[in-house]
């Protein structure tokens, strides 16, 4: 399978929405980052199957509207990776394209090293999600461990490793929440070579443990994460969607965590997806560095 082929294209996107096309798939969805930005092709709009927010002067959920014209599950194939989407309550339908670009970034370091190694590196996924990053590193030949606090979103993830041929890759796959995990593992005293996370702004602990929230957590996760790999690892990246951080800023959190030095060579650039003309819709920063 060609590894360049994608079954995604960001259409437009402007006025607060954004308007994707995942296969055969269209939906027109928020998107708050760009709510002063005008639309530059409103006929492409009307090529939306489904429409997710409120209706006009409702005052109930938002939805998906109509949700009967979208299929309950259909298939992409995103870097060569084939997955499976479905529309969600909360406006998603199981892949953010703008970390394919991160993911494809992560798989090529884990190859190289690899090759460095002379071993399967072993990287640790937090907040892993549907298993983008982990599928396009376990296919890099890294050995995965891909932690999300959700029990559906895992298994997802796991029907995702079977479209994508890759059920017999080593991948542990677990139902955690990422700061208890990290420091579990630090008390095993488990190494790993690389981290990739992707931390949300806020999130629900599965079995009743304290909510995550990213300005209040995420200086204690790093400094877990930097436990387990040491001061240089084979590569870190961390995708942050929030607006609360600016680029120094995760510059700082990285420095507190691995050092100056690695935070100083780290590179931060702008995460989020391109129309075909070359306009690129904001979705926060990631921040990355890799021997």
């Amino acid at each position: 399978m060609d590894p360049r082929t994608t079954d995604y294209a960001l259409l437009d996107f402007g006025d607060g929405r954004r308007l994707d096309r995942f296969g055969t798939v269209i939906v027109d969805r928020p998107a708050p980052g760009v709510a002063d930005v005008p639309v530059l092709d409103p006929g492409a709009w009307t090529t939306a199957c489904a429409r997710f927010g409120r209706a006009a002067g409702a005052d109930d959920l938002a939805g998906w509207d109509p949700a009967a014209a979208l299929p309950s599950a259909w298939d992409v194939v995103i870097e060569g990776l084939r997955l499976e989407l479905r529309p969600t309550p909360a406006g998603q339908v199981g892949l953010f394209p703008e970390h394919a670009e991160p993911a494809a970034w992560a798989a090529d370091r884990a190859r190289a090293a690899g090759a460095r190694l002379g071993r399967p590196p072993e990287i640790l996924n937090l907040f892993a999600y549907t298993g983008l990053a982990t599928l396009a590193l376990a296919r890099a030949g890294a050995r995965v461990a891909h932690v999300d606090a959700s029990r559906p979103a895992v298994a997802w993830a796991r029907r995702n490793a079977s479209r994508a041929g890759l059920d017999d890759a080593p991948v542990r796959w677990i139902v955690d929440d990422a700061r208890a995990f990290v420091a579990r593992e630090a008390r095993r005293r488990r190494r790993y070579d690389g981290v990739v996370l992707d931390p949300p702004a806020y999130g629900h602990a599965p079995r009743g443990g304290a909510a995550w929230r990213l300005e209040a957590d995420l200086a204690e996760l790093l400094s877990g994460c930097a436990a387990l790999t040491g001061p240089a690892p084979a590569f870190f990246v961390l995708t942050a969607h929030t607006t609360g951080f600016d680029a120094a800023e995760l510059r700082a959190g990285i420095g507190g965590a691995f050092g100056d030095m690695l935070a100083r060579g780290a590179e931060v650039i702008p995460l989020g997806v391109r129309r075909p003309d070359g306009r690129q819709l904001p979705a926060g920063l990631a921040i990355r560095w890799g021997s």
